[in-house]
């Protein structure tokens, strides 16, 4: 028996809409959802705290207290990267500490935690306030294509990530990079260097998600991340009916009801119309692009990158900047390509090609992941790129989060007229001008954002 994680409510519309579902809409349907029988629903983390606060006037919080009372019966699931938490530098422990223990009180019983770099030092906190909380960590392996990526590293991680104390392993295939039969030899690899439960996630980005998902059944995968038919396939996961109906009568059945799940995609489905009208679901999120397996770029970094080249006129660059991609990537050690490392690896290209010498300008975030900042990258840096990057700057060899102080208490200090639940000091954490804008708008000041200017904004899909 296969077990499925529903992401309609978190992963699908961030990777399709930019992460824009309101609370309103998600707790139409949580009840149905609950009803199923899934391994959990993914309902928060990733992008969804940021979209909340930014484009929807809304408190993440509140969102998931709502969701966690209306699903009585299914864990609740979230995204969370690591010692980024759900942003994009690193934070000091007391705030990722108190950002699990906030999380958990609040509602989820999953943490999908992971790392960038896949640098295990950057799991350490996340997952001892995990067990400290009685949550079930669920340690996640960025899965990437490098010389210095293969199924036995990922599977030596994987064994690591057990050490330290995951309840579960997922494959986390952010770009649908992993084949099908790539995925057999490493599911099955992994079941047996390990004694916990193993999940996958994929994309269908490159076409080959759901055939992927099927050959990790075959050798032994416990868990598949699928998405409600409307809200699925191109830059989404895989359809949930589909794998469903093709399991259904053989010995990796789900119980799942059809019927059930047919009445949950009727109330997505024109969801999915007013996306379209909106222009916030773009027809090229839906299909497939093969070149992802050439590039090894995920679909939402794509929409970035094209965003980009738009702002500065050069949109003609696009062809040149997906070929500078892979070749900034090995300069900087092969990081996989997922938030926040595809931003600055994107960036970077992009810079690149519209300047037309490579590395004439920088930005400060590829500086820092050169510099160490974010952790060991999986391939080691020459001497000499880094120092044409970083001059003489001090290399970082320990864990980032060591050189960061406590800061819990002087972010309660800068917003102690806003305070109005403990949760507060960490949505001010982590998006400073965004929440505060956030808080103004709550006290009924002339702050308020019009949600529509959303259809407006630029779309991003960190991962």
């Amino acid at each position: 028996m296969v077990k499925i994680t529903e992401t309609v409510l978190r992963d699908a519309h961030q990777s399709l809409i930019a992460t824009r579902m309101t609370t309103e809409q998600i707790l139409g349907i949580v009840e149905k959802l609950d009803k199923i029988g899934y391994h959990s629903l993914e309902a928060w983390g990733g992008a969804t705290f940021d979209s909340c606060l930014r484009f929807l006037n809304e408190d993440p919080w509140e969102r998931l207290r709502k969701i966690k009372d209306k699903a009585k019966n299914t864990p609740l699931q979230m995204l969370f990267r690591g010692q980024n938490i759900l942003g994009y530098r690193h934070y000091a422990d007391d705030v990722v500490e108190y950002f699990v223990q906030k999380s958990i009180a609040n509602g989820i019983d999953i943490l999908r935690i992971f790392d960038a770099l896949n640098d295990v030092r950057n799991f350490e906190t996340a997952i001892k306030a995990t067990i400290k909380e009685k949550g079930h960590v669920q340690a996640a392996i960025s899965y990437t294509l490098s010389d210095f990526h293969t199924n036995e590293s990922f599977i030596k991680l994987a064994k690591q990530l057990e050490d330290m104390g995951a309840n579960s392993i997922c494959i986390k295939d952010m770009a649908g990079l992993l084949t099908p039969y790539v995925a057999y030899d490493l599911v099955s690899g992994m079941k047996q260097a390990v004694k916990i439960p193993v999940q996958l996630h994929t994309h269908y980005t490159s076409g080959v998600a759901s055939m992927t998902y099927l050959k990790a059944i075959e050798a032994g995968v416990d868990v598949v991340d699928c998405a409600m038919s409307p809200m699925a396939l191109g830059t989404s996961q895989p359809p949930t009916e589909s794998l469903v109906a093709t399991l259904k009568g053989t010995q990796y059945d789900t119980g799942y009801d059809l019927n059930k799940l047919s009445e949950i995609a009727d109330y997505f489905r024109p969801l999915r119309e007013e996306y379209l009208k909106r222009g916030l679901l773009d027809p090229k999120a839906l299909s497939v692009d093969a070149n992802t397996l050439k590039y090894q770029v995920p679909g939402g970094m794509l929409s970035n990158l094209i965003s980009q080249l738009k702002q500065q006129g050069k949109e003609d660059k696009y062809e040149e900047v997906l070929n500078e991609v892979p070749r900034v990537r090995a300069d900087a050690g092969y990081p996989p390509l997922v938030t926040p490392t595809s931003q600055i690896v994107g960036t970077q290209a992009v810079l690149n090609v519209i300047t037309g010498e490579r590395y004439k300008m920088t930005t400060k975030e590829f500086r820092a992941m050169v510099r160490g900042e974010y952790g060991t990258t999986p391939a080691p840096i020459s001497d000499e790129f880094r120092k044409m990057i970083i001059g003489d700057a001090e290399v970082i060899d320990c864990r980032p989060a060591d050189l960061i102080p406590n800061e819990l208490d002087k972010f309660r200090g800068e917003i102690a007229e806003y305070i109005e639940q403990d949760e507060d000091v960490l949505s001010y954490a982590l998006f400073d001008q965004v929440a505060t804008k956030y808080f103004k708008y709550r006290q009924g000041q002339k702050y308020k954002i019009d949600p529509n200017l959303a259809d407006k904004e630029e779309k991003t899909h960190p991962i």
